[in-house]
């Protein structure tokens, strides 16, 4: 059997792998260290590839110092730059213990965490809970605003969900996800579809678990934040359907991307654990009113998960609302999700696009198509300031460096020829 042969089957078998995976979300943990493989109480995970301290951008300094603060290892923020900088803190990245996180995508050992579950072998991925807009940490926001949201967050918010869900003996996010798309989001920037979805499913199980006020309380939190809720539930759901691809032998199908303010980086299924990576590329987008790229950071966060499982970027033909947060127009939307069939192995069984005759989304990046086609992975995304402190100022497109690409398909081609 000559090498394309062994390709080309080798990505059915993902493709097919992906397909059968169904996420479902199982449990808040109350700890993040209790569940996340390899993390103790001087453990700091982040989005993106690897990184150490002195090379990371400005917003996960921020996020960085301040969950120091709210773990109790600092005082203060100062502290917490100092702590950081000290060598003691052992930093590595979501992806690579399982996890992932928007942003910054700053994991403490005592965060609460979302845990979903593949039940068709068991594998298992986590995700903080998204804090909502304002000033918020993922976006390296740091005052007692938001040590306050946090310490919320850990005694009131993430209890009643996990017992509202334990109640409910799981919550299948595979399905909300697949019906947001059909009612305008596209499940990474736009997420208030599933988010009220996902509220539809919790409150018979939150008014039969927690108290009134309580209730009243988190549902207000939810409403208040629908718009970008579910994003926390929608990665770590893509990130098992990603991770049911990886360490399949001749595999060319991107199975990991993501951002951390200074690089991009991918993994190819065929090729382990290994980081690709290029610099991070500035967002052509639209800004907040007193802000331009000026005041931009490099793109960052592990969000990109849902490209490489074809919703988010890869989906814009499904949420024509989108354009009115990230610039472009309707018609654009759907030509760049048309764009996107191109360097893609197959289309999704699940996600499917109303606007496209209910096509299935484009699925599984090729790095020998994204090579061949000079076609590089479409991604929509928020922009976060190069300052620490003061959050998001608007949102974009950028796509992914074609450099990671050629330096994959290299190793690639090392590997197998």
């Amino acid at each position: 059997m000559n090498i394309k042969k062994k390709i080309e089957q080798a990505n059915e078998v993902a493709l097919e792998r992906m397909s059968n995976v169904q996420p479902i979300l199982v449990d808040i943990e109350l700890e993040a260290m209790n569940v996340i493989p390899a993390m103790d109480k001087k453990t700091i995970l982040h989005a993106g590839p690897p990184i150490d301290w002195g090379r990371m951008c400005g917003p996960t300094q921020g996020a960085i110092a301040g969950i120091l603060v709210y773990e109790g290892l600092a005082a203060n923020i100062e502290e917490g730059y100092e702590l950081a900088a000290s060598g003691e803190i052992k930093f590595d990245c979501n992806h690579d213990h399982d996890t992932v996180g928007p942003m910054t995508g700053v994991t403490s050992p005592h965060q609460p965490v979302f845990v979903l579950e593949d039940r068709e072998n068991g594998r298992k991925s986590y995700c903080t809970l998204n804090e909502g807009r304002g000033k918020v940490l993922r976006f390296g926001g740091w005052d007692f605003e938001v040590l306050d949201r946090l310490n919320w967050m850990k005694d009131i918010l993430a209890p009643a969900l996990k017992k509202a869900v334990n109640h409910a003996k799981g919550i299948d996010i595979k399905s909300i996800i697949s019906e947001s798309l059909h009612m305008g989001d596209e499940a990474h920037n736009r997420n208030r579809s599933g988010s009220y979805l996902f509220m539809r499913e919790i409150t018979p199980h939150l008014m039969d678990t927690v108290d009134v006020s309580t209730a009243k309380e988190v549902f207000l939190f939810l409403t208040q934040n629908a718009d970008i809720f579910n994003l926390n539930l929608s990665m770590p759901h893509s990130k098992l359907i990603a991770d049911a691809a990886r360490d399949i032998d001749y595999c060319s199908l991107v199975v990991a991307m993501a951002r951390n303010g200074t690089d991009i980086g991918i993994q190819v299924s065929a090729l382990g654990r290994e980081w690709f990576t290029s610099p991070a590329t500035m967002v052509d987008g639209l800004y907040f009113p007193g802000f331009s790229e000026e005041d931009a950071c490099p793109d960052l966060g592990d969000s990109t998960i849902s490209e490489v499982i074809g919703i988010g970027g890869f989906s814009m033909a499904s949420s024509p609302a989108i354009v009115s947060f990230v610039g472009g127009s309707a018609s654009e939307a759907v030509s760049r999700t048309e764009r996107m069939y191109e360097i893609t192995a197959g289309k999704s069984k699940t996600f499917t696009i109303p606007s496209l005759n209910f096509r299935g989304a484009p699925t599984g990046i090729d790095i020998r198509k994204v090579v061949e086609l000079n076609e590089p992975p479409l991604i929509n995304t928020g922009i976060a300031h190069k300052e620490a402190g003061i959050g998001q100022i608007g949102a974009g497109l950028t796509s992914a460096p074609l450099e990671m690409f050629h330096e994959a398909l290299k190793s690639f081609g090392k590997k197998y020829l």
